[in-house]
């Protein structure tokens, strides 16, 4: 293994690629040597970040299964085989005490979170087994090792993915392929902007209380994750570095226990 350069001469594909921590991820493995599979449901985010990193934009919507066929259909095209994957397409889900959910907000959550890791999951197995060889990341949270309230729905979608995780890492470990969970706490971004802001209106609070009293000051750190920190600990389970880590839940929380 090339310690400056990892992921040389393997290919990788990165669902919810187009921002965030997805976008973090791509050019991680990117400047590491490897091929990078950008997937997502919108070119105006993919594009600028595959062109950048001269990687590979595919339209996906991960809950459908004819889509996810043909992402993993482009990303052969370039070396015959998928050495990684990283499952972190996803949604916050809905953001209200239980007894007033929006229960069709619920089953969306669920299905883009856990359906749409199923699909990748299904494809990806029948591939890395056949080739004995695999790395396989799932993105859980720190809500699928304890439960939040207001956010029932994701939570339990980010339990359901370590579920996944132990399942599937016990199923194709006989083949050499690895299964990981990565467990981020508060990420910075747009994202958690947004969700900040939608907490702040169902609980009548102000952004700055709960992200005091909610996420930085709960933090050993006193601070936020960036994304190119999830993307570092997602390029070592990535590589050869983990080889011997398979079905395990790996926390990047800046010290939320």
């Amino acid at each position: 293994m090339n310690a400056h350069k990892p992921l040389e001469g393997k290919t990788a594909i990165v669902t919810g690629a187009g921002t965030g921590i997805g976008k973090a991820i791509a050019v991680a493995f990117s400047e590491a040597g490897a091929q990078v599979v950008l997937a997502g449901r919108s070119r105006e985010t993919l594009d600028p970040v595959a062109a950048a990193i001269g990687g590979k934009a595919v339209l996906c919507n991960v809950t459908r299964i004819e889509d996810v066929e043909n992402l993993f259909g482009e990303a052969l095209e370039l070396s015959g085989r998928i050495d990684v994957l990283v499952n972190n397409a996803g949604q916050s889900g809905p953001i209200a005490p239980i007894a007033d959910v929006d229960l069709d907000a619920w089953r969306e959550c669920f299905e883009v979170n856990v359906l749409g890791v199923v699909n990748c999951l299904k494809v990806a197995a029948q591939i890395m087994t056949q080739q004995r060889s695999g790395s396989i990341i799932n993105m859980s949270s720190l809500m699928g090792l304890t439960g939040y309230p207001m956010r029932s729905a994701y939570s339990a979608s980010k339990f359901a993915i370590i579920g996944l995780t132990e399942a599937v890492a016990r199923e194709v470990g006989p083949a050499n392929v690895r299964v990981n969970a990565l467990c981020p706490g508060a990420v910075n971004g747009e994202l958690m902007e947004r969700v900040i802001a939608r907490r702040a209106a169902a609980e009548g609070r102000s952004a700055e209380e709960i992200i005091k009293s909610n996420y930085t000051d709960v933090a050993a750190l006193r601070r936020w994750v960036e994304p190119e920190e999830v993307a570092a600990t997602a390029l070592f389970l990535a590589s050869d570095a983990s080889s011997s880590i398979t079905g395990d839940r790996m926390k990047v929380d800046c010290g939320r226990f």
